[in-house]
């Protein structure tokens, strides 16, 4: 299980006007996540903050299309493609692990892969050869509840799936290349820091706590790039998670984390 920052945009893909190290080094990082399973994966599982609905909900295509959900870049960032294939029956696999949770599920068929999907992963996976589907958040980003749905797609692991979460650990677009609010990424990433790579109990704990966390609402005014961390943070469980990866972006703290 990964959380992985999945930056701005097309950003690997076209001049953003970033610093040439805070590219390369988050290149360099999603390249190597591949590396992670000790085995190569039969599928994965994404879950993309750039995707919310009223239930978790599932894609279900068997060839999914691609969403561009950026807007005001290049042209040819809109022809960008990573055609993996998808897997109806993961699909219905996470259905019955949430049903057995207790927590009611969606399906959709014509979702497409989202830039918090596509992007990073034409980075760790550019042959797209391994079958992915994308899950969503839930509405009303409830941390216990996003942590809840983790937890009941921890089985998936065992069988050969990689979960991939992906979003953000600072995400003010306001904030992005204000001097300013460099203290207050690095306030609120020092924290999560911190209490991400606790025991599981004290992680989950705090995670649910997140508001209360330095800087919190600076550096999420809204929380939907950090809820992807919620649903990984449940299905480690016990697994410690490591600091695997820290950088900037636009100047801004990131970091992503490894479980297990």
């Amino acid at each position: 299980v990964v959380f992985v920052p999945h930056g701005g945009g097309p950003w690997p893909f076209v001049d953003l006007g970033m610093p040439r190290a805070e590219v390369d080094g988050l290149t360099a990082y999603l390249r190597g996540v591949r590396e992670v399973p000790r085995t190569p994966p039969k599928a994965l599982l994404v879950v993309s903050a750039h995707w919310e609905e009223a239930v978790p909900t599932v894609m279900t295509s068997e060839r999914p299309p691609m969403l561009y959900d950026y807007q005001g870049f290049p042209a040819e960032t809109y022809r960008l493609t990573w055609p993996a294939p998808g897997q109806p029956q993961l699909a219905a696999r996470v259905q019955e692990l949430l049903a057995g949770a207790g927590i009611a599920s969606a399906t959709d068929a014509r979702r497409g892969f989202d830039h918090g999907a596509f992007i990073p992963l034409k980075l760790t996976y550019p042959e797209a050869e391994i079958p992915t589907i994308q899950l969503s958040l839930k509405r009303g980003l409830d941390p216990a509840e996003h942590l809840a749905i983790g937890r009941a797609l921890a089985p998936l692991r065992d069988e050969g799936v990689f979960i991939v979460a992906s979003g953000m650990t600072f995400h003010n677009m306001r904030g992005f290349r204000d001097p300013r609010a460099v203290p207050v990424a690095e306030a609120f990433d020092a924290w999560l820091r911190q209490v991400t790579t606790l025991p599981e109990a004290a992680r989950n704990e705090a995670l649910t706590r997140w508001s209360e966390a330095p800087s919190a609402r600076l550096a999420h005014p809204r929380e939907e790039h950090l809820l992807p961390l919620m649903v990984a943070a449940g299905a480690a469980g016990a697994d410690r998670a490591s600091v695997a990866y820290q950088g900037t972006m636009m100047s801004m703290k990131l970091s992503a984390y490894h479980f297990g």
